[in-house]
């Protein structure tokens, strides 16, 4: 039977799996990518490593950061009961994304408020600032010039000069965002160091968790921007337009970054999708052991192929829900596989390099 896994780890990661396989206790990074729908596909490996695998007792803070749906992701881990919170993130995502043919950006940002809403349940944002070794860092873009536009047509022009200036290098990004990372862990954050794009660190409070969060999954144009409290004034938009897949340095460290993907390769920002030459060569993953699904999984979903937001235009809402539960249901199978490959110590067998 194939594989529902793939696994791929940079020198460091291979090295240390190989030396003891995967133990939880390794664990000081985890990123998570922009991807809307596609974290559906990740369900059951999610459930199984958020509620399962990483649940023990630490001795040392671990770091979890994520843009657009991977901070939400992100936010499941850091409560107290991260396989039910991720329980009512998935069917809320699922059931209750429903819109009027042409939705407007205020209704797309109603609706996902909600969802959001769901996934924190009633004592989320405390249980996530007052987690004893869950750190949480939520990526965002603070908007500049045009990007900062209530107007749709300004707004559109900034988003467009943002892609042509991309096409020559991604520093140009910083005429239109800044990246805002909100986070939990005071001057002891392992990003403070990151000088790619101009990036500001502003402290997660009650105040301000959640609409960091919608923050951090409100794409431009399809809805509205967010004003965060406890934050530099402005309007912040999807994180993932800056860090699409998380392309950063991670960092030294004597552990591992453990990073749960929808695909066996990371696309740096979200302008970069359709540039092929633009994908992370590996040199901020040298501690990374990267765990995705494999084709032959992606192949056997309905219509062959990981839940996007392209289904909202091409599927009715009836069948994109049955189809976007069978993906939830079905992603159980990379949990199961990768439990059984760390409790056999047969982990390492399956790691190819990165």
């Amino acid at each position: 039977m194939p594989s529902s896994l793939t696994l791929r780890a940079g020198p460091d990661a291979l090295a240390l799996v190989r030396a003891r396989g995967l133990r939880a206790e390794d664990v000081d990074v985890l990123p998570a990518a922009s991807g809307g729908a596609k974290w559906l596909a990740l369900a059951g490996l999610d459930t199984w490593l958020f509620g399962d695998f990483l649940r023990a007792p630490r001795t040392r803070p671990m770091h979890l950061i994520g843009s657009s749906i991977g901070s939400w992701r992100m936010a499941c881990l850091a409560q107290r009961d991260p396989a039910a919170a991720l329980a009512r993130g998935h069917h809320a995502y699922v059931h209750e994304q429903r819109y009027s043919p042409k939705p407007s950006p205020s209704e797309v940002s109603a609706v996902l408020t909600r969802a959001l809403d769901r996934l924190l349940g009633t004592t989320g944002v405390d249980e996530i600032l007052t987690h004893p070794w869950a750190r949480l860092h939520v990526l965002t873009a603070a908007a500049r010039g045009l990007v900062a536009s209530t107007r749709r047509l300004a707004l559109s022009a900034g988003i467009a000069l943002a892609a042509a200036g991309n096409l020559v290098s991604r520093r140009t990004l910083a005429l239109q965002m800044r990246r805002v990372v909100f986070h939990s862990c005071g001057d002891e954050t392992p990003f403070r160091h990151l000088a790619d794009l101009p990036t500001t660190h502003v402290p997660l409070r009650r105040a301000n968790l959640h609409a960091a969060l919608l923050a951090s999954g409100s794409i431009p144009l399809l809805m509205e921007g967010v004003h965060v409290p406890d934050a530099p004034a402005g309007v912040y938009w999807d994180g993932g337009v800056l860090d699409y897949h998380l392309d950063l340095d991670f960092g030294a460290g004597p552990g591992l970054v453990l990073y749960p993907h929808f695909y066996a390769h990371v696309v740096p920002g979200w302008f970069d999708k359709s540039l092929p030459w633009r994908r992370a060569r590996g040199d901020n993953f040298r501690r990374a052991l990267l765990v995705a699904p494999s084709d032959a999984f992606v192949a056997s979903l309905p219509g062959g192929k990981i839940p996007d937001r392209r289904d909202f235009y091409t599927l009715s809402e009836s069948e994109r829900i049955r189809r976007w539960q069978t993906a939830v249901d079905m992603s159980a199978a990379l949990g199961h596989e990768l439990h059984d490959l760390v409790a056999t110590g047969r982990i390492a067998d399956f790691v190819r390099p990165w």
